[in-house]
């Protein structure tokens, strides 16, 4: 089962995933609500649209931009609607 985690804590995890471009994109289900706040930080992908962040909150440190989703995708990219990926020190593991 994919895991997604940081500073020693499992922060989403689950059987169904989306794999895009290397990544592995969580349901919104999957991930602990706990450690996610709302960044305001933005970018935009030429086929996945608009792409919105999560900084990550874990034992009081916060990696900032950590996780990413699309909340609005564009077509073809439909299918990771709300998905949460990962980077910037935050291990993922199948």
């Amino acid at each position: 089962m994919p895991k997604a985690s940081w500073n020693g804590v499992v922060v989403a995890e689950s059987d169904s995933f989306e794999t895009v471009e290397g990544n592995i994109y969580f349901p919104p289900s999957a991930i602990k609500k706990e450690y996610f706040a709302d960044s305001t930080h933005h970018t935009h992908c030429g086929w996945k649209g608009e792409c919105s962040y999560f900084n990550v909150v874990v034992n009081g440190r916060e990696n900032q931009n950590a996780a990413w989703y699309y909340p609005d995708p564009l077509p073809a990219a439909k299918n990771i609607t709300g998905y949460v990926a990962f980077w910037k020190g935050v291990e993922v593991t199948k």
